[in-house]
């Protein structure tokens, strides 16, 4: 019981009466009770959801000449910041940095190449060149991606050097020295 109504339970039922036992009838035409615990009506509709009188969620039409209220806030709020599409987001219009990616990837590619053959050599030289190529495409403004050229020019020319290198000492190693009789 509650201590400043002492004639009624919260839960509705009289004071001293055996909840077990049978109830009244519930009378179908009887006005609905008044909404326990503040609770707000919900006007019959489910998940306590107000109703506006359109259905479906549907705004009523402006008059003619007037704007529509935008229904999902899209509208600027006042003294906020302008929105732009995408912001916040990198535009790649028009940028090419294919020869950038190309160059990084022979570079990298050219300095284990050089035990197989040789082989370093010449792809540390396209290294260089490809990253030649995109360092000037990055200058121009057609691409964006300066760090990937400078690695592909430094790691090519690592590879060449080291493949040069290489082949200078292996012909120094193969090389018969002469001996005294």
């Amino acid at each position: 019981m509650q201590p400043g109504n002492p004639g009624q339970d919260p839960y509705g039922q009289q004071p001293n009466q055996d909840p077990t036992a049978p109830q009244p009838p519930h009378d179908p035409y009887a006005p609905p009770p008044a909404a326990p615990y503040g609770q707000q009506p919900t006007s019959g509709q489910p998940y306590g959801q107000p109703t506006s009188g359109q259905p479906y969620g549907q705004q009523p039409a402006a008059p003619y000449g007037q704007q529509p209220q935008d229904p999902y806030g899209q509208q600027q709020p006042y003294g906020g910041a302008p929105t732009y599409p995408n912001a916040g987001y990198p535009q790649q219009q028009g940028q090419n940095n294919t020869l950038g990616l190309v160059s990084m990837i022979l570079g990298i590619a050219s300095i284990p190449l050089i035990c197989c053959l040789y082989l370093g050599i010449p792809v540390g030289i396209a290294g260089v060149v490809t990253g030649y190529l995109a360092k000037q495409k990055v200058a121009q403004g057609q691409a964006s991606n300066a760090g990937q050229a400078k690695t592909g020019l430094i790691c090519g020319a690592v590879g060449v050097g080291l493949g040069i290198l290489l082949f200078i000492l292996s012909i120094v190693a193969n090389v018969n020295l002469p001996t005294e009789p």
